[in-house]
């Protein structure tokens, strides 16, 4: 005969001896004030940590007014703490004579870190191309290291949409962009420098950083004697002739050692930095537009005040 009674779970001392809010309250995240002793950078974190004015003005209002955004950090195998996002905010604190700071503690696995890491910086304006270059390689891997994605339709799907794609979708940006901006962490560390300190432009090194390290030391020593970089053209000669086994030394310093034409006067702006101001749906066609109104207004405004 079966038993019609039901089975009983007996309540744990915790629930018996806290109220509701108390139960509720621990399951919310809890701000802790770790030690600053106690928080680990990112290992590989590629955003540098600058002592410029942007960091005299964090470190005035946390003397004043403290962390405002608690940091984000995962635990450490070592011990202690890795953090996730809050690199600036604890050199910040550690300027400003604190010894703790207010820190969230997720139970993140390497790869989302590294993804919720990047997406906490990336936009930042003072990101040099090579910090932006490292950043979108590691958060590539990231990604295809995770597997399919669970929010496609389907495996093919998910199979067919690389995730330089699925990285360039998000940001406002095309997948070759960010397939080229990847390709500058192929250039050795004298040519990435140079690339962070504009001597040589992005579209030239995207070139660049198809030749072999070798090359590409060369290039530097000729950089270095002749006192010039390349344009566009050059790099993209020097690329092709990598890809044949042509290049060496000789046909090197006769292109970079060509008087260059002068640049024509124009005025480049990348689809980057235009969706910083406009929405993500809009096409080049409409930004086009909207910048043309922008600038008939502009100019109708400097006319009437020339006027009186």
């Amino acid at each position: 005969m079966k038993s019609s009674a039901r089975k009983v779970e007996l309540a744990s001392a915790a629930d018996l001896f806290s109220t509701e809010q108390e139960r509720q309250d621990a399951k919310l995240e809890k701000v802790q004030n770790i030690p600053l002793s106690e928080l680990y950078p990112f290992p590989d974190h590629p955003f540098s940590v600058r002592d410029d004015d942007s960091m005299k003005e964090t470190v005035e209002s946390v003397k004043e007014y403290g962390v405002l955004m608690p940091a984000i950090a995962r635990p450490r195998e070592g011990g202690g703490y890795e953090l996730v996002a809050g690199h600036r905010r604890k050199h910040a604190c550690e300027l400003a004579g604190l010894d703790t700071m207010p820190v969230i503690v997720w139970d993140l696995d390497r790869d989302t870190a590294i993804i919720f890491m990047v997406d906490s910086n990336i936009q930042r304006e003072n990101i040099s191309p090579m910090e932006k270059a490292k950043a979108l390689k590691m958060k590539m891997e990231a990604i295809r290291r995770q597997g399919t994605r669970t929010d496609l339709t389907s495996p093919n799907n998910s199979a067919k949409f690389r995730s330089d794609d699925e990285i360039g979708a998000e940001m406002g940006m095309s997948g070759d962009t960010v397939r080229n901006m990847i390709s500058l962490t192929q250039l050795v560390p004298e040519l990435q420098q140079m690339v962070d300190d504009r001597k040589i432009a992005v579209t030239p090194a995207y070139q660049i950083a198809a030749l072999k390290p070798e090359e590409q030391a060369l290039l530097v020593e000729t950089i270095e004697s002749e006192q010039t970089t390349p344009s566009v053209s050059q790099a993209q000669r020097m690329k092709k002739l990598s890809q044949s086994g042509k290049l060496d030394e000789d046909t090197m310093l006769g292109i970079m050692s060509e008087e260059k034409k002068p640049e024509v006067d124009k005025i480049v702006l990348t689809s980057d930095t235009l969706h910083k101001y406009f929405p993500r749906s809009y096409t080049p066609k409409q930004m086009q537009d909207t910048i043309i109104k922008l600038l008939e207004q502009w100019m109708k405004k400097r006319q009437r005040s020339q006027e009186r």
